[in-house]
Order: C-alpha cells, then sequence, then structure tokens
C-alpha cells in the first residue's frame, strides 16, 4: 500500500480509539445492568472464578489439555472436588466451597461435556494432578452464560448487550486477522488518502464512467494529427486507462495540454479516482497552490504549510500538477518545478501535469531543462475542440 509510516500510525491510532470507546461503552452498559440487576454482577463474578480455574486445569493436565484419562487402577478412582481445585490430592472436597464472593461453583445438571457424555453435578479432581475437570468447568461457564442471556431477554435487552460491540467484528477493531490486514484497514487507507488528496469532492462525480466522448465534435480536426477533437479525446481516454492499468508494472508521466474547459483536469480526476480506490497515494494541487505553498516553506512566510510537505510531493504514488501556467512565473518557480520533475523521475514516482498553454508558449515560459524533462519523460496527450463548461450551461439552459 501506497501510505508513509506517519500515515499507518494516523490509522492505528483510530484504531486504538475504536477499542478504547469500546471498552468504555461496554463498561457503560455493565453498570447499567449491574445497577438494576445485582445478580449479573454476581453471575459475571462466578463465570471469572470458573474461567480460571478452567485455564489452571488445561494447564495442569498430563497432556494439556484439562481432560481426565481413565482411573489408575493402583490409587484408586478420582475423589469429589471444589472445581477451583484448592484442595489438597485426596482430599474429599465440599461441592459447596465458596470462590472468592462468586459464591459455590458446582457443574449443573444435566450439562453435557464437549464430546457429549453427561456432566455430573460434582467436578471430579485427579488424585495425582489436584486439578478439575476442564470439560465440566466449560459446560458450568456455558449454562451461566446462558442464565445470563435469559435474563437480558426477560428484561427486554439484546442477547449481546454485555459483550463487547466492535465497529468491525471480523477483526474485533484491530486492524488485523492473523497476520493479515482485515478489510476495514484496506478501507480506513482509502479513506485516508481521498482526505490527504484534495479531491475527495470531486471524485464522486468526475471518473471514467462519467466522462462523455459526446462533448467533442467531430468538425473541428487537428490539423497536425488529421484527427478530429472526438477521436483525440479518445486517443487521450485510452491512454488514460492504460495509465491505470499498468501503474504498478510501468512507469509513466502524463502531460496533458489544450485549451481552457476541455476536460484536462476532468481525466486528471478520473486516474485518481482509480488508483486511489487500489490504495496508491494521490496528492492534487493546483499550480498556484503548490507553488505558494514552497514559497511559504522557502521564505517563511505566514501560512500553513502542511508538515513533511516535500516528502509527499516528492514521495506519493500519483502527484497531479492542475493548471500549470496559471501561477505567477519566475526564476524560484522554474527552479521548483524542475526539482519536483527531477526528483519524481528519480524516484519513479508517476506524475501527471495539466496546462491550458501551448506547447510552444509553455517552452517559452519555462527553462530548457523542464521543458526537456518532460518531453523526453511525459506521454503528451493534447486535446481540443468547444469548451464543455459552456456547452453544458447552454445544453441546461
Amino acid at each position: 500500500m501506497g501510505i508513509t509510516n506517519s500515515q499507518y500510525n494516523r490509522i492505528m491510532r483510530s484504531y486504538e480509539q475504536r477499542q478504547s470507546d469500546g471498552r468504555h461503552q461496554l463498561e457503560n452498559r455493565r453498570r447499567e445492568i449491574y445497577g438494576r440487576f445485582p445478580e449479573f454482577a454476581r453471575i459475571d463474578e462466578k463465570i471469572a472464578a470458573a474461567s480460571t480455574a478452567c485455564a489452571r486445569a488445561m494447564l495442569l493436565a498430563p497432556d494439556g489439555s484439562g481432560e481426565k484419562t481413565a482411573p489408575d487402577r493402583q490409587t484408586g478412582p478420582y475423589e469429589k472436588a471444589d472445581p477451583t481445585g484448592q484442595i489438597e490430592p485426596g482430599e474429599k472436597a465440599n461441592p459447596d466451597r465458596q470462590i472468592g464472593s462468586g459464591g459455590a461453583l458446582s457443574a449443573p445438571e444435566n450439562e453435557k461435556t464437549e464430546d457429549g457424555r453427561a456432566v455430573p453435578p460434582e467436578v471430579w479432581l485427579d488424585r495425582k494432578t489436584g486439578t478439575p475437570s476442564a470439560a465440566a468447568l466449560r459446560g458450568y461457564i456455558r449454562s451461566l452464560s446462558a442464565k445470563k442471556t435469559a435474563l437480558l431477554a426477560e428484561a427486554g435487552y439484546p442477547k449481546d448487550y454485555l459483550e463487547p460491540h466492535f465497529y468491525c467484528p471480523d477483526c474485533q477493531d484491530t486492524g488485523y486477522i492473523g497476520t493479515q490486514k482485515c478489510h476495514c484497514f484496506r478501507q480506513a487507507v482509502i479513506d485516508l488518502l481521498y482526505t490527504q488528496s484534495n479531491l475527495k469532492e470531486f471524485l464522486d462525480r468526475e471518473n471514467f464512467s462519467e466522462f462523455s466522448l459526446d462533448y467533442y465534435p467531430t468538425r473541428i480536426v487537428d490539423r497536425v494529427t488529421g484527427l478530429n477533437a472526438r477521436q483525440t479525446a479518445k486517443r487521450a481516454l485510452d491512454e488514460c486507462r492504460k495509465f491505470v492499468e499498468t501503474f504498478d508494472t510501468s512507469f509513466g508521466n502524463l502531460f496533458l495540454y489544450g485549451d481552457t474547459g476541455l476536460g484536462k483536469t476532468f481525466l486528471s480526476h478520473c486516474i485518481a479516482r482509480e488508483l486511489l480506490d487500489t490504495t496508491h497515494s494521490v496528492i492534487y494541487f493546483s499550480a498556484f497552490r503548490l507553488f505558494e505553498l514552497f514559497a511559504d516553506a522557502t521564505f517563511g512566510r505566514n501560512g500553513e504549510v502542511p508538515p513533511d510537505l516535500e516528502q509527499h510531493i516528492f514521495d506519493c504514488d500519483f502527484l497531479i500538477i492542475d493548471d500549470l501556467g496559471t501561477e505567477l512565473t519566475n526564476t524560484f518557480v522554474s527552479s521548483q518545478l524542475f526539482l519536483i520533475l527531477n526528483e519524481r523521475i528519480l524516484r519513479r514516482r508517476s506524475t501527471l501535469i495539466s496546462t491550458n498553454l501551448s506547447l510552444g508558449t509553455f517552452a517559452d515560459t519555462y527553462s530548457e531543462r523542464v521543458f526537456s524533462r518532460i518531453s523526453s519523460s511525459y506521454t503528451m496527450l493534447k486535446l481540443i475542440g468547444d469548451d464543455i463548461r459552456i456547452r453544458k450551461k447552454l445544453k441546461n439552459g
């Protein structure tokens, strides 16, 4: 995924906040239920005590399962035991021994073990290990949990009211399922990248599915290529789709030029939408805003300069510089533009530049080395036709 360490940490902090909120909400629900029905607190104490005893039984069992083997003929049968396992081996257990404040802990009647055997009302203790049966303890815990569910239902609460509620049940709000990132983590990356791309408000309505060739007339023809406006737009559209399809396997850059209102920005948004949806980092800047930020950072002028501005500009997967030529062009702008282009080419990070300038005017406006970098490293796509914005306004009345 095309995210930096700071972006990853930001996402993980959001998961930590979800977990914290979930714990807080669960604690509030427990206080509510415990306040109204004190019996629930006693049941939870019994479950906690039984869970501890069950874990102890599994740890101390010879095979690690917590289950009993056949009685040793030399040592005699198992002894009845307090499920806490706190009596001495061979000692007769008192089934009503108290466990903390949780009350007596004895296996319920008619409970079944995991292999289907009936669990007697007492829990059995092996003389050799002094441990209770984990199967019976698990049955006891299930019985207590069922009692909680029934009591909640009687009181009109959902059966999971006293269970953790997760934003994403699949990963339980950790972002990971085992060692693999959860689907919700991928969505969190996409949401973050959309927010940081400066494009979120545009991409729902400006994407490949909304791009229409009908706005490009066939009566306008490029004298150099012999292609009409629609054919020229179709070529640009195909190149942009190909750019997306081969983005991860082939390094490339795009230079869109032509008169105003011909869909250059729209096409750049189409590409951005596809790349963001596949968790690539995309940053969009108008040329004016981009060089304004660089000037603020360089000369210490007042202004909101994003932290790590250069790192994001140089390292994001895809950078869009829109309307190049509308900014106040000077030696500083030309030098910063060359720095951006050169650094991104060296790092093999793709860039799209759009401009209303003709190639001749562009070459005259910026330095020779800037134009050289673009002409040698970018696919040049020209758009011709009528101003689409005006056509839409006329069409819509």
